[in-house]
């Protein structure tokens, strides 16, 4: 058996009716849903959309359409663990709904939507229900979507090795992982399981300078056309002419150097060596 009770999942008012999507619909309860929709109902294109809104609420939640809200009627879905509310967008559009959410009790209620949205407690629940066949007698789908949202990691051992000081048990326990144990005649197997922390996805993007739009880099990267021009430079730099020492005479040709007068000492001592 789990060795934590069941924990009721805590609701999201943060959610509305437009925000709402098939895995997060998971976190609210009936009073909730009640709550959003009688908030929405001046919203048009609620009004508008209702059965496309609806069907992401009914993935989550029990919603049936009640033709009248009588006391015996309202009474009868109540013990059934109904919420009963009546929903009015105007004197033409009405509903009279009761609603309750989905269970998560066996294996095959479990899905990638609401995977995430259970406690490690709640999931061992599900699969000690499963006949107690361990985990190796889960289908490979339902493995793959309890290992989309948990950590899983099994051992069997005799029983009196099972708990054994510094071992797996002990470990796996002293870091958050919760224990379902199935008892295998004179074996144990314990499955362990921690929800996995959830991923969050970086996407690196390049402000520009002169305005405040933002631009992915890949994308930048795609539209850039580089020109390669570096042989022209080359063919430049060769095609500069150097001196023709037949045109240099005594005329024309130039140290560019400044001897000053005679007045400047190190320019007299220059000047006398030029003579020489």
């Amino acid at each position: 058996m789990a060795r934590t009770k069941q924990q009721q999942p805590e609701s999201n008012p943060s959610l509305s009716i437009k925000s709402v999507t098939k895995s997060s619909v998971w976190d609210i309860q009936e009073n909730d849903v009640i709550r959003m929709w009688e908030a929405a109902c001046k919203d048009a294109e609620v009004k508008e959309n209702v059965k496309h809104y609806l069907q992401i609420f009914k993935s989550a939640f029990f919603i049936e359409d009640l033709r009248e809200d009588t006391a015996p009627i309202r009474k009868s879905y109540e013990a059934r663990g109904y919420k009963v509310a009546l929903v009015k967008f105007d004197d033409n559009m009405k509903f009279i709904w009761a609603i309750k959410k989905r269970p998560i009790s066996r294996v095959t209620d479990l899905t990638y939507e609401n995977i995430r949205h259970i406690t490690a407690a709640q999931l061992l629940e599900v699969i000690d229900r499963n006949f107690g066949g361990g985990w190796d007698s889960l289908s490979q789908s339902v493995q793959d979507v309890i290992q989309s949202g948990f950590d899983i990691s099994t051992t069997t051992l005799p029983k009196d090795r099972l708990h054994k000081k510094g071992g797996m048990y002990e470990k796996k326990v002293d870091d958050g992982y919760e224990v379902l144990e199935v008892s295998k005649g004179g074996w144990v197997e314990a499955i362990f399981a921690k929800l996995k922390p959830e991923e969050v996805k970086l996407r690196m993007q390049i402000k520009s300078g002169d305005d405040d739009d933002d631009f992915d880099e890949e994308d930048d990267d795609a539209d850039v056309v580089v020109e390669d021009n570096y042989s022209s430079h080359d063919e430049e730099d060769e095609e500069v002419d150097g001196p023709n020492d037949d045109d240099i005479t005594e005329d024309n040709y130039s140290t560019m150097m400044d001897l000053g007068g005679e007045d400047d000492e190190e320019a007299a001592e220059l000047i006398d060596f030029s003579d020489e």
